[in-house]
């Protein structure tokens, strides 16, 4: 199962911005492992969206063990908002990723 999670700023851009290096190894580190296929900022820039492979079974687990790494998290910069997708059209593609 895949779910988009979107992300929203808590703090202003410029704590966001000194913390962003690190949330983005982050990020890396989600991709190599093959949880995060995409991930990129919102326009305009009040947040950002990803797209995670989840557990069927409980994906509001998966989200916390996401949020935990995250240092946007740690540092309480953003709110995370999980969103389930079952994914009808175009499933093959994203299978591929």
């Amino acid at each position: 199962m895949y779910a988009m999670i979107i992300v929203r700023y808590r703090r202003p851009l410029s704590e966001v911005e000194a913390a962003t290096e690190a949330h983005r190894a982050y990020l890396r580190t989600l991709a190599e492992r093959g949880t995060l296929v995409a991930s990129g900022p919102l326009d305009p820039r009040f947040g950002g969206l990803w797209l995670v492979r989840v557990q069927d079974e409980n994906p509001l687990a998966d989200l916390d063990a996401l949020m935990a790494g995250d240092p946007f998290h740690q540092q309480g910069l953003a709110n995370y908002e999980l969103l389930p997708w079952k994914v009808l059209q175009g499933k093959e593609g994203l299978d591929r990723i």
